[in-house]
């Protein structure tokens, strides 16, 4: 059981190990000639105009928060399909449960009017 994790301890070493390497031969490599055009906020070209921060609506980010919630906990539905056989009726009590759960999550949702764009 140990060598298992030895395994993983080594190759999580060689893999930082790699990622200090190459960090460390590009910034050997790469040109450095910083000038005032190229240290600027935008190095398209333009000037920039106005404020760099946007205020968006706090419902949004409710909305993508609702979002990522329902599609994460969808997920679990794949492995539960897969392996359903073997739960039986108990595996499938438990997922409608869990479904249960999440209309009743959406419907709060819904009347809460987090839905909506605008």
């Amino acid at each position: 059981m140990v060598i298992n994790y030895l395994e993983v301890g080594i190759f999580a070493l060689v893999a930082v190990a790699f990622v200090a390497i190459t960090l460390a031969i590009g910034s050997l490599l790469r040109p450095k000639n910083p000038y005032a055009n190229k240290l600027a906020p935008y190095e398209c070209g333009e000037i920039p105009v106005g404020d760099g921060q946007v205020r968006f609506h706090i419902r949004y980010y409710i909305f993508a928060l609702v979002f990522l919630v329902f599609d994460v906990e969808i997920i679990f539905l794949y492995p539960w399909a897969v392996v359903l056989e073997q739960l039986g009726l108990f595996g499938l009590v438990e997922m409608l449960i869990f479904l249960g759960l999440l209309v009743v999550g959406l419907v709060y949702a819904w009347r809460k009017k987090v839905l909506r764009w605008v």
